[in-house]
């Protein structure tokens, strides 16, 4: 059977000749499992590829980059398939899909883990927590770990131990030319640079070393629940705590709506409600004189912050991020000022759904001290991260809901120096890129881009394009 694509007709034998050079698998429009394969955490978006490639190693990358290139089919790489904006699919290209490369080897001496791109954060801390060891990883364990720390990768080791990318040593990468290279301080020293930070733009990345650190198995953390009508006090309070705040401890708010939690009254069940939350990475007894204060910055309607398993830790948000509504999520670098507060109240007011929410990231720490040169991740010199989520579990409106976060990223980032995060750029839209990156660091990544992916085969990301493409 031929596979209509935007470039032309595949034809069965062409396919199958891509099948048989594999140890994956290749699934096609009308296979049982198509349906299955195509979709995405995120329910935004439901694209019809003309193949997904499941490659079971990096040969098999090689051979679907190959393929892709010899018959001009757009391309989308997917690893966790959370898919914010997205990226991770496609219509009528070709998915190269590394979910079933799970592998990871850690050396407990040298602390260092080598970890296949397919994993999620809960497949890395299960091996990495064996030996009490971490890297930061996602707020919600399903998040998966290529995508998260190209683009820079914030969770709750962020101050202690700064960002996912911050922790990457090497990576190996397949180019669009289908070479297979390490990238590291000393080969493609720049293709190392840009990787951490510069997201999915410069090859398929099929593994990453990472640097471990000491964490758990038992860690201070949790929540803090307080009512609405406390929040500019809380949001106040806890900014005023940011600089006797221990490095070990990182924090966010959230301005979201209460879910029917157990341990909540029901009558604040479906209210709007402001929670704190935190995990301190040092010795749970330690850390509780460290986030004692947060316990007083209002009213507390509940508090569950206590010692847990840091994988409890990691977990902990899971049960109301689960696969199959629709989201957007957008942000913005700011500096927690009277005038920033007052908006992101504002819109917390006007949230579209009891999903959507509003979360501000405390940021410094080891986070800051990392030179602005050392990675494409280069903005280090905010004090909070915003970012603003609008969610649904259907499509009713979600434009008017996308709309609204837009709205509010627009004006929250007054606050601040017109910045994203990479990875929370809601969609692609170049001037969204060339704000996520000081001039300097885009020219420079526009470089790499022309040394590894000249023709721009990876485009499907936050792309920076090539001096060809412009």
């Amino acid at each position: 059977m031929s596979i209509d694509t935007a470039k032309g007709v595949l034809g069965d034998a062409t396919v199958a000749e891509l099948e048989a050079a594999l140890r994956g698998t290749v699934v096609r429009p009308g296979d049982a499992d198509y349906d299955e394969a195509r979709s995405v955490w995120n329910a935004a978006h439901d694209k019809h590829p003309a193949l997904i490639v499941r490659c079971a190693g990096t040969a098999d990358v090689v051979r679907a980059v190959e393929f892709a290139r010899s018959q001009d089919l757009l391309v989308a790489v997917r690893g966790g398939a959370h898919s914010i904006a997205g990226f991770s699919t496609c219509d009528d290209g070709i998915v190269i899909d590394l979910s079933a490369m799970k592998g990871a080897v850690v050396d407990p001496v040298r602390r260092r883990v080598v970890a296949q791109a397919g994993m999620t954060w809960g497949d890395l801390d299960h091996e990495t927590q064996a030996f009490g060891l971490a890297v930061t990883g996602g707020l919600v364990s399903s998040t998966g770990i290529s995508g998260f720390t190209l683009g820079g990768g914030v969770g709750w080791l962020l101050r202690r131990h700064g960002l996912a990318s911050d922790n990457v040593t090497a990576a190996e990468v397949v180019t669009a030319d289908g070479r297979v290279v390490r990238a590291d301080p000393r080969e493609h020293p720049e293709l190392f640079w840009a990787l951490r930070g510069g997201g999915g733009n410069f090859g398929v990345v099929t593994s990453l070393e990472y640097e471990l650190h000491p964490v758990g198995p038992q860690v201070l953390g949790g929540l803090i629940f307080y009512p609405a009508a406390e929040a500019r006090q809380v949001i106040t309070r806890w900014r005023e705590e940011f600089d006797r705040m221990p490095d070990d401890l990182t924090t966010l708010v959230n301005l979201t709506t209460a879910p029917p939690l157990p341990f909540l009254p029901p009558e604040v069940h479906g209210t709007r409600v402001v929670i704190v939350g935190g995990m301190y990475a040092g010795d749970p007894a330690a850390g509780e004189a460290a986030v004692a204060p947060l316990r007083s910055l209002g009213t507390p309607i509940a508090d569950v912050m206590g010692p847990l398993p840091y994988t409890g830790m990691q977990t902990l948000i899971d049960p109301l991020w689960t696969r199959g509504a629709h989201n957007y999520f957008t942000s913005a670098f700011i500096e927690p000022s009277d005038t920033a507060i007052d908006a992101v109240l504002r819109h917390h007011l006007t949230t579209p759904t009891p999903r959507s929410e509003l979360h501000l990231h405390q940021l410094g720490g080891a986070f800051a001290r990392v030179p602005a040169e050392a990675t494409a991740f280069s903005q280090r010199d905010s004090g909070v991260l915003c970012n603003v989520i609008a969610r649904s579990p259907d499509t009713t409106d979600f434009d008017a809901h996308i709309a609204w976060a837009r709205a509010a990223r627009r004006e929250i980032s007054r606050n601040g120096h017109g910045a994203m995060y990479v990875n929370f750029t809601g969609d692609a839209a170049e001037d969204k890129v060339r704000a996520s990156y000081p001039e300097a660091v885009h020219e420079r990544l526009v470089r790499v881009k022309d040394a590894y992916d000249p023709t721009n085969m990876f485009r499907l990301n936050q792309n920076i394009r090539p001096s060809a493409a412009a």
